[in-house]
């Protein structure tokens, strides 16, 4: 889904809501059995059956929308794309989010994770504070705001399973449970992705998609980027960045 985001921004400079809800659906249709929530299976294969996406992203939870992370798991490029105008990363968030999580809160996940992400591109101290102080000021008021105000005043050379437990780390597959912790993590290890992503399994909880977020916002600072032995076990990039290295 990361990839659908990129792909979008490449081809149009922004995020156009139509398109990127296009190439997510079409990117679900190609593997259907890849992982997806219930809510993700539910909207996107909407998607895909021609209902347009403020429909089927409105209609799921009686109609309140969606406040899952998977719009925050996405979100990285985003921040990456529009560093040094944060009212465009802002913007581009909420809109990135907004063709399948039609609930505040999942926009708001998705903007924080953005804000992270482009924070991480302008300043090279490295201050984990400075980061969470950031996304919580730009995250639109709310519970995953509110949390994001106790991972601030959380320290950082406390244990994940200790951040894991007052925060939360995604066994309610929320914006407002996953997106604190997994900022968190990033705070702690900004230096290290190996690091940085260790800390995010050792909260438990929704393990793919706080190691995605973390990973989305870590990468783009990490002095020493990838091991080479994880890029060596990666898979393989195919459909959306096609013929691209």
């Amino acid at each position: 889904m990361g990839r659908c985001v990129v792909e979008c921004l490449e081809q149009h400079g922004e995020i156009v809501p139509d398109e990127l809800a296009r190439l997510l659906a079409e990117e679900y249709g190609r593997d259907p059995t890849r992982g997806y929530g219930a809510m993700a299976h539910e909207v996107l294969y909407q998607i895909g059956q021609g209902i347009p996406w403020a429909q089927a992203a409105g209609q799921v939870f009686e109609g309140m929308g969606s406040f899952g992370n998977g719009a925050a798991m996405r979100a990285g490029p985003v921040g990456a794309y529009f560093a040094g105008d944060l009212g465009r990363v802002v913007e581009q968030a909420r809109l990135s989010a907004l063709v399948t999580h039609a609930h505040l809160e999942g926009q708001a996940g998705a903007i924080a994770v953005a804000v992270a992400a482009a924070w991480t591109t302008q300043d090279h101290a490295l201050d984990g504070r400075g980061m969470l102080e950031l996304a919580c000021t730009h995250t639109p008021e709310g519970e995953t705001r509110a949390n994001l105000r106790r991972a601030l005043a959380f320290p950082l050379v406390r244990d994940p399973e200790e951040a894991a437990a007052l925060l939360g780390s995604g066994h309610k597959i929320t914006a407002q449970d996953t997106v604190p912790f997994a900022l968190w993590c990033a705070a702690r290890h900004l230096d290290s992705l190996p690091e940085a992503l260790w800390a995010a399994v050792a909260g438990g909880g929704d393990l793919d998609t706080t190691g995605a977020i973390v990973g989305s916002v870590v990468l783009l600072c990490a002095r020493e980027g990838i091991p080479e032995d994880w890029l060596a076990h990666m898979e393989p990039l195919s459909a959306g960045v096609r013929g691209r290295d």
